[in-house]
């Protein structure tokens, strides 16, 4: 064993890291890990690996339409247009983030950045009061990806290749639970519709209540109904964040073979770093939050001024610039003939959205006095059901072609049609 002499780093620890290093220094070597990207990398490939990040520029000008109250059509442009590029940031790190955590924290944490736009719009239209944009926009962000995605991928696909194969057992699981959400929003209409009309209640049944005074008007019983359909609502949020929770597991785990294509590609390398790309998707989901409370804010005076349906807002345009990102990702596979990364794309999304961020955001309501249910319109439920009833006979024989993708389109654009008359 040799002795020391002047030039041994006498500093240096166990790790081999020389404390004679200034100190920056020496914080950026501990949050490098080894043989992962640089941070000057990971941020020039965060920002600089996507044409959508053009659009950045909109977000300065998001924020000073706002506080200098421009006219409400450029606020609402403006914002609209800056979330485009943040939810495709959004989407990258959080993709970036998963290749380093392994499956199960992967899993968990797409299932919680996935649909982030969608949460942090809902949760800033719901602290705004406006309850009727959380629904549509909801509801719209399931339309989209099942009708809109889906239909423009199978088109895409379809004009490539005269017919594109998926793994029909896996999409099949999929669409069940889509189909289960969707009857749980079947539930609440049709209690609202059979209760919520003092009329419409019998006689005996009217006599029953007022003889064990429970009410003593129509207003009363209105009440009572309302109160019953918070119970169904929030018993029903959380059973369905029970059932996501297993298909997690499902997915993830116990069945994870079903979920993976024959042809699946080697591990992906990391462009970021973890620690870079926490900080990014923390950075980004703080600037979001900010711009879908411009876009909430200016929302209802656009809608008066210029004669939009808000329905038609929440509905159509809010989730075409929340899925943007997933749009372009989901049709490129479908060019790819890569139609279970596809399927995962649009029928996944569609699932986080309603399983999982629309009961979430239920309880977000409970907790904090906004009271929000699942009780959609009745016209609709049954578009959503009808919806899910067409995507369910399209995809269970595990082939796709041009003319599917153009049913589901048309669907969409008859819906939207509806909407923008509703």
């Amino acid at each position: 064993m040799s002795l020391p002499t002047e030039n041994t780093p006498l500093l240096e620890n166990g790790n081999g890291h020389d404390h004679r290093k200034p100190f920056a220094t020496r914080v950026l070597d501990v949050f490098k890990a080894e043989g992962q990207p640089s941070w000057l990398k990971s941020y020039k490939f965060f920002f600089f690996g996507s044409w959508f990040n053009v659009l950045l520029l909109f977000v300065p000008l998001s924020v000073i339409s706002h506080h200098l109250n421009w006219d409400a059509a450029l606020r609402f442009s403006f914002s609209f247009v800056a979330i485009i590029p943040l939810a495709s940031l959004l989407g990258t790190a959080t993709e970036q983030l998963s290749l380093e955590l392994g499956q199960t924290l992967s899993g968990l944490l797409n299932a919680s950045f996935g649909n982030a736009v969608e949460i942090i719009v809902g949760i800033s239209a719901l602290m705004q009061g406006e309850v009727r944009i959380v629904q549509t926009s909801l509801l719209g962000s399931i339309l989209s990806n099942l009708l809109l995605v889906l239909g423009c991928s199978f088109l895409a696909g379809g004009l490539r290749y005269s017919e594109s194969n998926f793994q029909v057992t896996a999409a099949q699981a999929s669409s069940s639970l889509m189909t289960l959400s969707c009857i749980t929003l079947v539930i609440p209409a049709a209690y609202h519709s059979a209760k919520s009309h003092v009329g419409g209640v019998d006689n005996s049944t009217l006599t029953f209540i007022n003889a064990i005074d429970v009410v003593s008007d129509g207003s009363d019983l209105e009440h009572i109904y309302a109160s019953g359909l918070k119970i169904i609502s929030r018993g029903t949020a959380i059973l369905l964040l029970g059932v996501y929770v297993a298909y997690l597991y499902f997915q993830l785990k116990s069945h994870a073979h079903l979920f993976k294509a024959d042809d699946e590609e080697e591990h992906e390398e990391a462009e970021m770093n973890t620690v870079s790309a926490g900080f990014a998707l923390l950075g980004i989901t703080v600037v979001t939050s900010f711009c879908a409370d411009y876009l909430v804010a200016s929302i209802e005076e656009t809608a008066e001024r210029y004669s939009i349906p808000k329905a038609f807002i929440g509905l159509i345009l809010l989730p075409i610039v929340a899925n943007a990102a997933e749009h372009v990702t989901s049709i490129w596979m479908a060019l790819k003939n890569k139609m279970e990364l596809t399927i995962g794309i649009c029928v996944g999304s569609s699932i986080q959205i309603s399983a999982f961020v629309v009961p979430l955001l239920v309880i977000v309501g409970w907790i904090s006095g906004h009271d929000l249910t699942l009780y959609f319109a009745d016209f609709e439920t049954i578009v959503l059901f009808v919806s899910v009833l067409l995507v369910n006979f399209l995809i269970q024989d595990g082939k796709s072609n041009y003319m599917e993708g153009l049913m589901l389109v048309t669907l969409y654009l008859v819906i939207a049609l509806a909407f923008w008359v509703s």
